[in-house]
């Protein structure tokens, strides 16, 4: 796989998928730029970039502005997609909000693309709540469309931008469509991002999980290097015989079991389960997996992290980085913050409200 020199562009790249992208490409020795505004409640964090801030380009550029980053998209190579607010539960108290984020904005991107003949490819984060509530299972690209909320509704408005544009030949534009992606820079200071950032955040701080519902929905997590290794391949395929694509994990776990296995990790009292709030039960899709043999005929991706060792891998990062993303004054007394690794003595924290340089 060759990024070596090539201009990538990662749009929401100071969020949870798009930082850990913007990382990897920099280790592939890609020319990286990220576009993202830190639009309040979408999870953007500097601290996500920290590592590589110094070899690539930050631009705090809005898609719904054109003008702030129009010169950088005429020049890339690559585009990923992957702005946007991913809260279902927003969607619904806030719907016109989520319009504007996450359609009319990428109307205006792609058309900002077209207008001056952009050539990239443009691999847009997409989502499994366009299929809603399964009919069957494990769901394929076929399955019927039937989102359950306004968030699934407007993800599947902008994909379809993406695909339209393609059939056309105006842009060269592929959708992964995600399911439950996890893994360190997930933001934790978000409400409403999904039931795996609550219970990490939960299970860091030494908080009992609650569970909605029996529990027994199972889901299909994906562990956030394998959807980076998606989106690169993606990125790079020729001769592509779909445009559209499920990213899955490798194995289905019920809820009950995430918060098991994370209340184990973190040390905490044994989950306890809650009836459905009313905004959530509507919303909820029940069972899901994912049918991800489309991706793994044309692009030999498969996913490779099992989920108990990606939640392991998760919650040892928060714990050594927490105040990057959650105010400490709310650690249990129980949850002990572990010395730091790399240097001697205790690591000296930054609040998550402050602003990395």
């Amino acid at each position: 796989m060759s990024y070596h020199g090539k201009h990538a562009v990662v749009t929401g790249g100071l969020g949870f998928i798009g930082s850990n992208l913007a990382i990897r490409l920099v280790e592939l020795g890609a020319s990286v730029v990220v576009l993202d505004p830190q639009t309040p409640g979408c999870g953007g964090n500097p601290f996500n970039i920290e590592s590589v801030r110094d070899r690539m380009e930050w631009i705090p550029a809005d898609l719904a502005d054109p003008a702030s980053y129009r010169h950088v998209i005429s020049k890339a190579d690559v585009v990923f997609n992957l702005a946007g607010e991913i809260s279902h539960v927003h969607s619904m108290q806030f719907p016109e909000r989520d319009l504007q984020i996450n359609a009319l904005a990428q109307l205006r991107l792609l058309t900002t693309c077209a207008e001056i003949g952009v050539k990239a490819r443009i691999v847009y984060a997409g989502t499994r709540q366009v299929y809603g509530v399964p009919k069957y299972q494990p769901v394929d690209e076929g399955h019927p469309i039937q989102a359950v909320d306004f968030n699934g509704v407007h993800k599947f408005a902008a994909s379809q931008y993406h695909l339209m544009l393609s059939r056309s030949g105006l842009l060269d534009c592929v959708v992964l469509r995600l399911t439950n992606v996890y893994g360190p820079r997930m933001a934790l200071d978000v409400v409403c991002q999904g039931f795996l950032s609550t219970f990490v955040r939960r299970a860091v701080l030494g908080q009992q999980i609650e569970i909605f519902g029996n529990g027994q929905q199972l889901r299909d997590p994906v562990y956030v290097d394998d959807a980076v290794e998606a989106f690169l391949l993606a990125g790079l395929a020729e001769r592509l015989s779909h445009r559209s694509f499920n990213v899955g994990g490798p194995e289905a776990v019920s809820v009950a079991e995430v918060a098991r296995i994370a209340s184990q990790l973190g040390g905490c009292a044994v989950p306890i389960f809650r009836p459905f709030p009313e905004d959530r039960e509507p919303i909820d899709i029940g069972s899901y997996r994912s049918d991800y043999r489309r991706i793994s005929r044309e692009f030999g991706w498969y996913p490779q992290v099992q989920f108990a060792d990606g939640l392991q891998r998760t919650i040892e990062f928060y714990k050594l980085h927490l105040p990057w993303y959650l105010d400490t004054s709310e650690l249990n007394p129980t949850c002990r913050m572990p010395e730091h690794h790399g240097a001697p003595g205790r690591l000296t924290y930054v609040p998550a409200t402050a602003v990395v340089p």
